[in-house]
């Protein structure tokens, strides 16, 4: 799409939301209704793109993309008219008799840039916290997963005009086209880097933002731990969506005196989770040759335990494990984003928190431990975006808490109230009345006066 093209759909856009016809609860109910019967009717279409793109299976797309967009969709009819209204608060007695209330208004038109590792998800929950807070939105999905992109543009052009909710296709170029474009709000899930490019794009026109990044999202073992539960749940979630997840546990730090129980564990779940892994039609491929070289190059075949077999022309890693790594090898200095999980050790809680501070801030943290104590520690002495105690990933599968990052993995959340919330602005109003006007606020001032003004405001 060209400069022009961006331009004519970012215009029309404006002059629908500026009509007010995005504003009626009734408007934003419907258009929840209205994608919600789309999705629904697409299903193995969805599921057939997410196939073609990444390999995964029915299940798998089922669980962690449609269900989940469904999901917040039903979720965000009950309770939209309840997010929408106005919210009472106290006035004080220096405004009497006025009344305060709060009341949410939409930005205006949205820019929302997803990413190729859950491209309908990851597309689809932002839009829906925008069209429930009453914002037109422009959408601009992967390049690198050109099924499901192309797929989400049909269908958004089968349920919306153009000038309620547009997609823009493309790669690089139109991402820079439209982060050249002023826009009310910026929705961003990807990389760091490119967080930063948008934050630095958004800053000439004071356009707030969204930012879901990622980062190494530690796995604490301790001793205390339930082992198999925490072995079975830790697979679950690492080798989710072939490792390619942005909450996915990205190394394991275990207590030194359960480390080997816990590989015979892992080893044992590898097995039952995914056997045969480099044939299974159900085991995701890695997104494309450039990110399958970078993992086999992380993978440091002498300290393999677990796996570490690869297919170079299905792009598929089976689920590998490496013991004996340092915080110094090359697999510990990046994000993996695949099926590869190094395993560290520690003896002293302290020692755990030392480190996870010591680096850039987490998306995720997960604690397996049956000590209280040592969770409590954890939690409240290491800072992360979100995350959970004995389980993996499964924070971010509820509407009713946010999901965000902190720090280098990100700022601002969504889902539910708070996606509601992020894509809505809080006007503060105070209503005052007419058939009382209390003069000490009017010159000319005195004494008196001043004496009544230290007694309100104190």
């Amino acid at each position: 799409m060209k400069r022009e093209e961006i331009r004519s759909v970012l215009q029309k856009q404006r002059d629908y939301f500026a009509s007010g016809a995005t504003l009626p609860l009734s408007v934003r109910r419907a258009a929840l209704e209205k994608l919600k019967r789309a999705v629904k009717t697409r299903e193995y279409a969805i599921a057939g793109a997410l196939q073609k793109d990444l390999g995964k299976g029915s299940s798998e797309s089922y669980l962690c993309e449609i269900g989940m967009v469904l999901s917040e969709l039903s979720y965000m009819e009950k309770h939209l008219a309840s997010f929408a209204k106005k919210q009472p608060v106290k006035t004080p007695m220096a405004l009497f008799p006025a009344k305060s209330y709060t009341k949410p208004s939409p930005y205006g038109v949205v820019l929302i840039m997803s990413p190729w590792n859950y491209p309908f998800l990851l597309t689809m929950g932002p839009l829906i916290d925008a069209l429930a807070a009453g914002n037109t939105a422009i959408l601009k999905p992967s390049a690198y997963s050109p099924a499901t992109s192309r797929l989400i543009g049909e269908l958004i052009q089968a349920v919306f005009p153009a000038e309620y909710v547009a997609v823009v296709p493309g790669g690089r170029e139109e991402n820079a086209l439209l982060l050249e474009e002023k826009f009310d709000y910026i929705f961003f899930t990807g990389s760091k880097a490119v967080g930063g490019l948008v934050l630095e794009k958004a800053a000439p026109h004071l356009t707030p933002v969204t930012l879901e990044l990622g980062g190494k999202s530690p796995c604490i073992v301790d001793k205390s731990a339930d082992l198999p539960s925490a072995a079975r749940r830790i697979v679950f979630g690492k080798f989710l969506n072939c490792g390619q997840t942005c909450v996915a546990p990205d190394y394991i730090i275990c207590h030194y005196e359960v480390k080997q129980q816990l590989l015979d564990l892992l080893r044992k779940e590898i097995r039952a989770q995914f056997p045969n892994a480099l044939t299974a039609p159900d085991y995701g491929h890695i997104v494309n040759e450039k990110h399958l070289e970078r993992l086999i190059r992380l993978i440091d075949q002498k300290k393999v335990v677990i796996g570490g077999a690869y297919d170079r022309e299905k792009r598929k890693i089976e689920p590998t494990v490496m013991d004996s790594v340092t915080w110094q090898d090359p697999i510990m200095q990046e994000e993996i984003f695949g099926p590869v999980l190094p395993v560290l050790t520690f003896d002293r809680v302290s020692e755990v928190i030392a480190a996870v501070n010591s680096r850039e801030k987490p998306l995720a943290f997960y604690v397996f431990a049956e000590n209280k104590k040592v969770s409590r520690e954890l939690l409240s002495r290491c800072s992360f975006g979100g995350g959970c105690v004995n389980d993996t990933i499964v924070h971010l599968a509820t509407s009713e808490m946010g999901f965000g990052g902190v720090g280098e993995s990100g700022m601002g959340s969504y889902h539910g109230r708070a996606g509601f919330e992020t894509f809505s602005h809080q006007k503060s109003i105070v209503q005052q009345k007419n058939w009382l006007d209390v003069p000490l606020r009017y010159r000319p001032y005195s004494r008196q006066k001043e004496k009544l003004l230290r007694l309100f405001l104190k």
